[in-house]
């Protein structure tokens, strides 16, 4: 009787100490942090949107078209709502990822075509706004890389065992993870031919 009155301790003992409600509440709280400074770094370069909207603005035959899809990009991307439940609804962070997705690539155009106005390549303003920018766009790289692998420690927590029955009855389901937009194209090897003139 005390052998199996050890043994059931033993086992309670271990089980307890492995289930991870302890990790799980680390985990979750460093993934939202990690979020915190996706946004912070999101919302910086929101900020300096309309800065670099207003240098642009001042050469007269800039294209309009290219100016008016980054505020119309940067309107949307800051129109979402983003609240600690979108870290665990996919279909509200697939949007809030899709709208940055968007400000992301009409700057880009922005700084194509800008290139090819020397008059705005020679005002200090805009070089300084352009640097900063580059220098932001770095920064959302690093955030959005620390958050991928706290939520990635997160998942393969909540997805083993036997710390995957302590998510099943804390509620702790997997969290959605960044992903890219345009998977299916830049899977495709690209096409390289040398005969070309």
């Amino acid at each position: 009787m005390t052998r199996w009155l050890c043994a059931l301790l033993l086992a309670a003992t271990t089980l307890l100490s492995g289930c991870g409600y302890n990790d799980f509440q680390r985990l979750d709280e460093a993934s939202k942090a990690a979020w915190s400074e996706v946004l912070n770094q999101y919302q910086r370069r929101a900020d300096l949107v309309p800065n670099i909207v207003a240098s642009v603005k001042g050469e007269a035959n800039f294209e309009q078209e290219t100016l008016t899809r980054v505020v119309e990009a940067r309107a949307k991307a800051t129109s979402i709502q983003v609240t600690p439940e979108t870290l665990n609804n996919p279909e509200a962070f697939n949007k809030f990822q899709q709208a940055q997705g968007e400000l992301s690539s009409a700057l880009s155009r922005l700084m194509v075509v800008a290139e090819r106005y020397p008059q705005l390549q020679a005002n200090q303003g805009f070089r300084d706004l352009r640097v900063t920018l580059e220098g932001t766009e770095n920064r959302i790289t690093v955030a959005r890389n620390r958050y991928i692998q706290t939520v990635e420690d997160y998942n393969v927590l909540a997805r083993s065992f036997p710390t995957n029955l302590t998510a099943k009855v804390f509620s702790y389901a997997p969290k959605p993870n960044f992903s890219v937009q345009n998977e299916a194209e830049i899977s495709k090897p690209p096409v390289v031919d040398f005969n070309k003139k």
